[in-house]
């Protein structure tokens, strides 16, 4: 599979959103999907210590076992349920990296990510904190998430000659949430930040299973409650009705639209998409080979911004 650069990192083009380890997934149904995701080549794996209340880095580590060292390991901190643990102090940072390193049963963490923006600490506390793991061996490159454009500069304004600083940037990026493109894109072309980009497939609709004046699939992670509100609008379903007309027209599935899509930008090094099954590990992967020529381009801009 292809890779693409972080820092030093390389990270496969399609990577493991591990958001679904010790809620959907047991650590059985984990070791599956784990495993098929390394035998169709993925290398990057992206969780937090709040997936799953910890349960997601317990199961990945233990998933992983010896096979460690054959992944780039991601993991985020600082967004903890409990809102008075929710923070990006140094003290906090240095509680958070050592229960992750415990649970995911490791000496180091390759990407360590501050998983929202902390308004309480200033960001050059936070990167001297980090910078400190950094040094000490513990974490190989730091990243953030869901930091605006005007964020990403004050933190590249924070860091300290020689001191380690932001390598990649992960907010929500897809067909039907393309806010990125205003600020945030630009900034990362501009300063060689990598983006890793979040509900890629907006939380299952690119998949295509909810059709206009159909009752959704019992069960589905956008049938009820506040993520269908959120993504199963009126008008998101007819766009991707739009988008699946357009996909089959040109012998695609909007699966590889979706993922293929995000690849053409320049500073994405990776999509991370969760997976529930091995066959969904497998589709993932197979969804990332369309090569979009500039009039598809043009056409899929037409259709989402629409």
């Amino acid at each position: 599979m292809e890779t693409r650069k972080m820092g030093s990192l390389e990270a496969s083009v399609v990577g493991l959103g591990c958001n679904n380890f010790g809620w959907r997934l047991d650590a059985q149904g984990t070791a599956a999907v784990v495993d098929a995701a390394l035998d169709a080549g993925i290398t990057f794996f992206d969780t937090a210590e709040i997936y799953g209340d910890g349960q997601s880095e317990e199961f990945l580590g233990r998933a992983l076992g010896k096979r460690r060292d054959a992944v780039v390991l991601a993991t985020k901190f600082g967004a903890h349920r409990d809102a008075r643990s929710k923070s990006a102090s140094p003290q906090a940072i240095r509680q958070s990296v050592e229960g992750s390193l415990r649970r995911l049963g490791t000496d180091r963490i390759d990407l360590y990510q501050l998983h929202v923006p902390d308004p309480e600490v200033p960001i050059a506390d936070t990167l001297g904190a980090l910078d400190e793991l950094v040094r000490a061996g513990k974490v190989r490159e730091i990243g953030c998430s869901n930091f605006s454009a005007a964020q990403l500069q004050e933190a590249r304004s924070g860091v300290k000659p020689g001191a380690a600083r932001f390598v990649s940037v992960q907010n929500e990026y897809s067909l039907l949430h393309r806010d990125p493109e205003a600020e945030v894109l630009p900034e990362t072309e501009r300063t060689q930040l990598a983006f890793l980009p979040y509900f890629p497939l907006a939380s299952g609709l690119l998949v295509g299973k909810y059709r206009p004046g159909q009752a959704p699939p019992e069960g589905g992670r956008l049938s009820q409650g506040g993520l269908a509100d959120r993504f199963r609008t009126e008008r998101n379903v007819a766009r991707v009705e739009e988008l699946r007309r357009f996909v089959e027209s040109r012998g695609h599935t909007l699966l590889e639209l979706a993922f293929s899509w995000l690849l053409t930008r320049p500073s994405v090094a990776s999509v991370i998409a969760g997976a529930t099954s091995p066959e969904q590990v497998r589709a993932n992967v197979a969804a990332a080979n369309w090569r979009l020529d500039a009039e598809e381009l043009a056409r899929v801009d037409t259709l989402t911004r629409g």
